[in-house]
């Protein structure tokens, strides 16, 4: 018999196949027993009839326990009212491993226990849909760039300084120096720039921040574009087209999933371009009329965004925020020195930032003088300084966050489930 995925089980229609799998779940009936088979492709009813099978088949449904091991072999029918439409009418099983005393029931588990058997939970159906969606976002942003002639320049997980601030670094010791965990690999992408005009990286990044919200990882992955001779408006048009491309994309390519995690996919289907764009001081504007006490040239916190962005049915962009909470490397509004060439993208539905960045500054000199003003090591930049000494043009990226992005087109409450192992400042295990 050919060993097939559940999958692909409506290409075997009437034919003898092998499944290879878990047990998922099971129920009997007299002389039947149904057995919920999974592959990690899908489930599959597994139909297994006495007389139909030998006495040593059918006795062993009845010892057939949670997530033991299996392989089951039979005809393939067509079944509305199965799974999937299809069925396995059983000839044989043969038990690999039989597991004892799985510890993840139908019962409903607290969060903590789930995620310290977080190695088991990846097993479950939600969770597994979950990942599957975060499968289609990742292959979604690299075909997005890919086939529009970005090229793929890998930034390093080691670094000298910091990019996003000191205060949330995490150090190591590296042959008798110190080297930080990368914040973001845009300073290596500006380089990629200038070598390939339009460039990307994507993976880990880290940042050490002692935060119990929702929206925060200690380790997240990233995907930042860089593009040299593109100001802001460009960066803006670049990030909407994106994220419109990626939300269409899972709405089209994953229904199944988005049905098993009960997605309202109603509001995600509004997510096409244009987004609105507002300005940090308009947004400010929308926080006071809804009675919030802000002081502009604060940043905002989660419960801001929320506000800010609740007032729109799509993604809302807030540029030219105060320099002073931006990062050194971004470039101020020649309309205004007080004001940074930068972006937040807000998603809706509560789940804030999901894009940032913006443009950069593409000075020498100003670029040393931030350096100082941030107290920052000037050796640590040389490499950078030299991009601003040899051919320097205007350029700009931002960095996507992609569990934050999953866990919003999932409808997730934490960034926990949208990422396979999260690490928080509380867990580092599994």
């Amino acid at each position: 018999m050919e060993w097939v995925y559940i999958e692909n089980i409506s290409e075997y229609e009437g034919k003898e196949v092998e499944i290879k799998g878990w047990l998922y779940n099971k129920r009997s009936g007299g002389k039947l027993f149904f057995l919920l088979v999974r592959d990690g492709t899908g489930i599959i009813q597994a139909v297994v009839v006495k007389g139909e099978v030998d006495e040593k088949t059918f006795n062993l449904c009845e010892e057939l326990t949670q997530e033991s091991s299996l392989i089951v072999r039979g005809k393939i029918n067509a079944d509305r009212r199965a799974p999937g439409g299809f069925e396995i009418q059983v000839k044989e099983i043969e038990l690999v491993h039989l597991a004892k005393d799985y510890p993840i029931t139908p019962k409903p588990h607290g969060i903590t226990f789930l995620l310290d058997l977080r190695h088991l939970w990846l097993r479950s159906r939600k969770q597994q849909a979950i990942l599957r969606i975060r499968h289609e976002v990742i292959r979604a942003l690299r075909d997005y760039y890919d086939e529009r002639g970005f090229v793929l320049i890998d930034a390093p997980i080691f670094t000298p300084s910091a990019c996003e601030g000191t205060t949330t670094l995490f150090e190591t010791q590296y042959f008798g120096t110190s080297a930080y965990l990368t914040q973001s690999g845009q300073l290596y992408e500006e380089a990629g720039a200038m070598a390939f005009g339009k460039v990307y990286c994507f993976g880990p990044t880290f940042r050490a921040e002692k935060s119990k919200t929702r929206r925060h990882l200690t380790e997240f992955w990233m995907l930042e574009p860089e593009v040299a001779y593109y100001d802001l408006d460009d960066n803006m048009d670049l990030a909407e087209d994106c994220i419109s491309y990626v939300v269409q994309r899972v709405l089209d390519r994953k229904k199944e999933e988005l049905k098993i995690i009960e997605r309202d996919t109603s509001k995600l289907e509004k997510v096409v371009k244009p987004f609105p764009k507002i300005s940090y001081t308009e947004a400010v504007n929308i926080l006071k009329k809804n009675g919030i006490e802000f002081e502009w040239g604060n940043d905002f916190g989660g419960k801001d965004e929320t506000i800010i962005s609740n007032q729109f049915e799509k993604p809302v962009f807030v540029h030219r925020f105060p320099a002073a909470i931006k990062a050194f490397y971004m470039k101020r509004d020649p309309l205004d020195e007080k004001l940074a060439l930068g972006c937040d993208l807000l998603a809706p539905e509560g789940y804030g930032e999901i894009i940032g960045g913006g443009q950069r500054e593409d000075s020498l000199e100003i670029l040393e003088k931030r350096i100082k003003e941030h107290n920052l090591p000037r050796e640590a930049f040389e490499w950078y300084f030299d991009l601003r000494k040899y051919g320097s043009v205007p350029h700009s990226g931002f960095g996507i966050g992609l569990e934050r992005v999953v866990a919003w087109i999932c409808g997730l409450s934490h960034l926990r489930e949208a990422i396979p192992f999260p690490r928080t400042i509380y867990r580092l295990s599994p």
